[in-house]
């Protein structure tokens, strides 16, 4: 063998090399971003989760005071007739004193 063929010889094989190293690394840095990838999917879901939780809670809260909010009107429409009710007693009773 001349040197002219161990020249293209080694020119081959550091080719052939190049592009397997090439494919590893391909391969190797895929698995990485899948994993990474994988990982901030779970932390999006977990906020997510975290998220739904407090809006639900929101939501709970607000359907209890929108409760306590019906009631006091209840309760005012009540008080208001019986101030009603007192007012007309009261008028009688001045109409009563002032004959």
């Amino acid at each position: 063998m001349n040197l002219d063929s161990l020249a293209v010889v080694v020119s081959v094989i550091g080719g052939i090399g190049g592009v397997i190293f090439g494919i590893v690394s391909a391969v190797r840095n895929k698995k990485h971003d899948d994993a990474e990838g994988g990982k901030q999917d779970g932390i999006v879901l977990t906020e997510l989760g975290y998220i739904k939780a407090g809006v639900d809670d929101l939501k709970r809260k607000q359907d209890k005071q929108d409760e306590t909010t019906t009631q006091l009107l209840r309760d005012l429409t009540a008080v208001q007739e019986s101030a009603k009710q007192a007012h007309k007693r009261l008028d009688g009773l001045e109409e009563r004193l002032n004959k």
